[in-house]
């Protein structure tokens, strides 16, 4: 059962614990994730998938690849697809990141590559790609803390650099919550990350280069 949570101010640091989700349970990350909404029909397989998301793939398909991916439970295991992160610890929110060529529709889509010489082969560069957040906890600020920590997470685990994609909201454009899974800019700019091309009219790539990367 959710907790009763306040509306109100923005989440503070000392009110969220961010973990990887191979050491969270795979309980809670249904919990983020839902059944009904964006997230819970997507299970964040948009750039997982190969052809196109509905088409080529069922409900139980992408939730079983989301598993599989986060790894949750096996906190000795060597990779993770994403971050988790609890409030008062409850289950809150999730962002996915890791190196870029874990996502294969990123190679494919015009977005990280136009206007750049990029190697698509580069696993030293890390992808930030998608977030959820639990129903009732939106709208206090939890994408912040997740989008800062995924820098650190990255750096953790040898990233040279770590970028994103995320969408633009224009003066008098809505933007649903499905548009937004990529994240907004702000947050972003907030995590210190830095435009370096903005492909779309909505949509701009953001990047920090990492010093210490292997």
């Amino acid at each position: 059962m959710i907790a009763h949570v306040e509306t109100a101010s923005a989440f503070t640091e000392e009110q969220v614990r961010i973990v990887p989700a191979n050491e969270a349970s795979w309980e809670d990350l249904v919990a983020i994730f839902g059944t009904h909404d964006y997230p819970g029909r997507c299970q964040c397989q948009r750039f997982k998938v190969r052809g196109w998301i509905w088409r080529d793939s069922t409900q139980e398909e992408r939730t079983a690849m989301l598993r599989v991916q986060a790894a949750c439970g096996r906190p000795k295991f060597a990779a993770t697809s994403g971050l988790v992160a609890y409030v008062d610890d409850q289950p809150a929110g999730w962002v996915a990141v890791e190196p870029r060529t874990a996502y294969p529709k990123l190679r494919t889509s015009r977005v990280p590559w136009s206007g750049r010489h990029e190697d698509k082969d580069d696993d030293g560069v890390w992808a930030v790609t998608c977030f959820a957040v639990r129903k009732g906890y939106r709208g206090r600020g939890l994408t912040y803390l997740l989008a800062s920590s995924t820098v650190d997470h990255a750096r953790d685990h040898g990233a040279r650099a770590i970028e994103a994609y995320p969408m633009i909201v224009q003066p008098g454009k809505e933007i649903t919550w499905g548009e937004a899974h990529v994240g907004l800019r702000q947050v972003f700019e907030d995590a210190g990350f830095e435009e370096v091309t903005h492909p779309t009219a909505r949509r701009v790539v953001m990047r920090i280069d990492l010093q210490g990367g292997s």
